[in-house]
């Protein structure tokens, strides 16, 4: 489980053919001390839970492995990684850490896009269109997890949502980098899911 506070943009270092036809093992570079991250340790990679299989420390930088499945490269971004893509790093949640975004399980629920990128005062306005069975997830002044960074969504039209992009996460986080038609990974708030459901099965 994990808050959505992104704490390293790590960087692929390598990509490889998985134990398994249709699978890939990722490299990713970090400045996480390594020695404290155990294998087996879940590790928030833009937005999907990832497992720690190998690790460890080369010039003066952490490195660590994850292998993903195919199932999981077809339904979220990381079917489209590279070497040399930037991408948010959380470690997991620890009992009794600060919550400072919302409970984000790193459970890819569709790939959506960025439509638009339009200064606004401080900040910028995003407007991402997310797939139509997510839509129903998002709310105004609700939360969303893109890429892993727990947001606070603005307005909601049909199947588009907006949020103000402040110049720390920008520093922080890969959106810094990000451009119109990009895709990313989005995970709408667990509440809503449920709520949505329970709703669902009263009708």
């Amino acid at each position: 489980m994990f808050t959505g506070i992104v704490t390293d943009t790590g960087e692929v270092t390598g990509v490889m053919p998985g134990n398994a036809l249709g699978d890939l093992k990722f490299t990713i570079a970090t400045a996480y001390d390594m020695a404290t991250v155990p294998l087996g340790a879940s590790i928030c990679c833009s937005g999907c839970c990832l497992t720690v299989t190998g690790k460890g420390q080369a010039d003066g930088r952490g490195w660590f492995t994850v292998d993903v499945s195919g199932e999981t490269l077809s339904k979220t971004t990381l079917g489209q990684w590279q070497t040399g893509k930037r991408i948010n790093l959380e470690r997991s949640l620890k009992l009794g850490d600060e919550l400072g975004g919302h409970l984000v399980y790193g459970h890819v629920d569709g790939v959506g896009r960025i439509v638009s990128m339009t200064p606004e005062g401080g900040s910028i306005r995003f407007v991402f269109e997310a797939p139509e069975h997510l839509a129903s997830y998002i709310a105004p002044k609700g939360s969303v997890a893109i890429d892993g960074v727990s947001l606070t969504v603005n307005e909601v039209e049909d199947d588009r949502f907006g949020v103000n992009i402040i110049p720390h996460t920008q520093a922080q986080t890969t959106l810094g980098i990000a451009r119109p038609g990009d895709p990313v990974n989005l995970e709408a708030d667990m509440l809503a899911r449920y709520v949505a459901r329970l709703l669902e099965r009263t009708r």
